[in-house]
């Protein structure tokens, strides 16, 4: 469903962008200044200057537009559902692209939300070139890597 929507949305907008952050940006600067980037680096691309742009969740970007950030946006405007949706199938097909560079890990089926597949993927192979560092199952994993176990067998 979200597929057409996403086509309905490309189709029919005025003008869209698309941008992301990557995983050192994420690691560096934490989660959410890694979307106030994305979205400001979105906003830098769109071929139209918007004259008011609606921000999902508590916080907007610094920058020089009007702006307002909307707690639960996506369910009240619909241009912040348009995006949601437009950002929602970019990172899953992202993920799909990323599965076959990385079979082992699941991407396709859990597209990077920590379900248990991914949990148990995670744990099995360890992080790969993609996981976040600063990811608390990631963070776990290397922390506990770095223990040496000695045992020792008596007679």
């Amino acid at each position: 469903q979200r597929e057409d929507l996403y086509l309905q949305i490309i189709e029919s907008s005025l003008c869209y962008a698309i941008a992301s952050a990557s995983v050192a940006e994420i690691d560096d600067i934490n989660i959410l200044q890694a979307s106030l980037l994305a979205m400001h680096r979105a906003v830098q691309r769109l071929s139209t200057k918007p004259e008011f742009i609606y921000v999902d969740g508590l916080y907007c970007p610094r920058w020089r537009f009007a702006s307002l950030a909307l707690v639960k946006g996506d369910s009240r405007i619909s241009a912040i559902a348009a995006a949601s949706i437009l950002a929602k199938v970019s990172r899953d097909r992202e993920m799909i692209k990323l599965d076959a560079k990385y079979p082992d890990y699941g991407f396709a089926q859990h597209k990077g939300y920590p379900t248990l597949l991914h949990m148990q993927r995670l744990q099995k192979f360890g992080p790969c070139g993609i996981h976040r560092k600063s990811f608390k199952p990631v963070a776990d994993w290397e922390q506990l890597s770095t223990i040496e176990v000695l045992t020792v067998q008596t007679d």
